[in-house]
């Protein structure tokens, strides 16, 4: 019987904020540097994703080469965090299913945030876009975690915050699941929607196999 596996997204999944750019750091860089454009913010920050750039050339670029890396560390510490039920819920998952990360974040900073809360052992498979050059929803991403999984598509299933995501994750035959935490309903692609880590249970159910 092939291994069933339980993709899950970062941002806006694991950690409860999901646009992480314009609501972290965005904000974070302007109380700081009033007058900096949010374009080039958006700009550097894509870059250092793809992995063009280190976290260090980064913060270096937005005017803070004296202060790395404590204002990474500052950044990292005060604006993030973790969906309290995440970890209990993934550990029970794990007797059943594998789980993998895939997620759009700069590399050096995904490092830090799993290392912090204890995540990696939870996951048999990683992909972080910065590691990669490549980001959600391009194609080639999700190619390359199944890949690296080894399984038929419907033997996964997605959770993301994203349309965009998990429209592209559909498209190659991947189950998907939507994580939304606000309260404002909008059209979605996922088969299925959660609101709290309580309900991914009762939800993987009604996939066939799972």
């Amino acid at each position: 019987m092939l291994e069933k596996w339980v993709i899950f997204d970062a941002m806006g999944v694991i950690f409860k904020e999901g646009h992480d750019l314009h609501e972290l750091l965005i904000p974070f860089v302007q109380i700081r540097k009033e007058n900096m454009d949010p374009g080039f913010i958006e700009e550097i920050y894509r870059d250092t994703s793809l992995g063009k750039l280190s976290s260090e050339e980064l913060w270096d670029r937005l005017g803070f080469f004296n202060e790395y890396p404590e204002i990474e560390k500052k950044y990292l510490d005060t604006c993030l965090t973790i969906d309290p039920e995440f970890k209990s819920v993934a550990n029970e998952l794990k007797s059943k299913h594998s789980l993998a990360l895939l997620s759009n974040d700069v590399k050096e900073w995904s490092n830090y945030l799993r290392k912090k809360f204890e995540l990696n052992d939870l996951f048999s498979v990683i992909v972080i876009s910065g590691d990669v050059g490549l980001r959600k929803p391009d194609s080639k991403i999700f190619k390359l975690i199944l890949d690296k999984i080894k399984v038929p598509p419907e033997c996964c299933v997605f959770i993301d915050d994203n349309l965009h995501n998990l429209n592209a994750a559909s498209e190659f035959g991947i189950k998907t699941i939507r994580f939304v935490r606000s309260k404002v309903k909008t059209p979605f692609c996922s088969e299925f929607e959660i609101s709290s880590f309580t309900e991914l249970n009762k939800v993987l159910k009604n996939f066939h196999g799972f």
